[in-house]
């Protein structure tokens, strides 16, 4: 299922590029549907920075697949490798549960348009339920589709608060 995300804020790449690689922490306050970022790892480069952040979410899981999805869902694993010249990011989200049977990644790219910065994020999310225990096989498929759904519906509004919430956290912290 595909991702996208497209924002304008009002602020240069630079400043924007550097926050959201540097300060995602600081940003998750303002952010309604996350609780928490914590950056794990980090690791430079020349020209390039890669980070491993954890996040952990807000939200319901939904009542049907309460038997198999457990609360941890809603902590995420990022993987993140900044490209400084090229002005973008590539990335890679691990579940929590369901590692194996979930894959979402794709690229934010981040450029100037006059004085601000137009942020794109290109993604695509996979779950492969079929070998999963406690879900039979003829529900997979209306399963599989309802969970990606529900996965999206909870990371597409993340991603779009990200950078209302990069924003106003740069308006507050310029």
């Amino acid at each position: 299922m595909e991702i996208h995300a497209v924002s304008t804020i009002r602020h240069p790449r630079e400043r924007v590029l550097r926050a959201y690689r540097d300060e995602l922490p600081k940003i998750a306050a303002y952010m309604p549907n996350v609780k928490q970022v914590v950056v794990q790892k980090r690791e430079e480069g020349d020209g390039w920075v890669k980070l491993h952040n954890v996040w952990t979410g807000k939200g319901e899981i939904p009542r049907m697949a309460q038997s198999i999805v457990k609360p941890e869902i809603l902590l995420w694993d990022d993987y993140a490798t900044w490209h400084e010249a090229e002005s973008y990011c590539e990335w890679r989200i691990g579940l929590r549960v369901f590692n194996e049977t979930f894959k979402c990644a794709g690229t934010n790219h981040i450029r100037a348009e006059g004085a601000h910065t137009r942020v794109e994020l290109r993604g695509d999310l996979q779950l492969d339920l079929t070998d999963i225990p406690g879900v039979p096989r003829l529900l997979a498929g209306t399963m599989r589709s309802q969970l990606e759904a529900f996965i999206v519906k909870m990371i597409r509004p993340n991603l779009e608060e990200t950078n209302v919430a990069l924003g106003r956290y740069l308006d507050a912290n310029p």
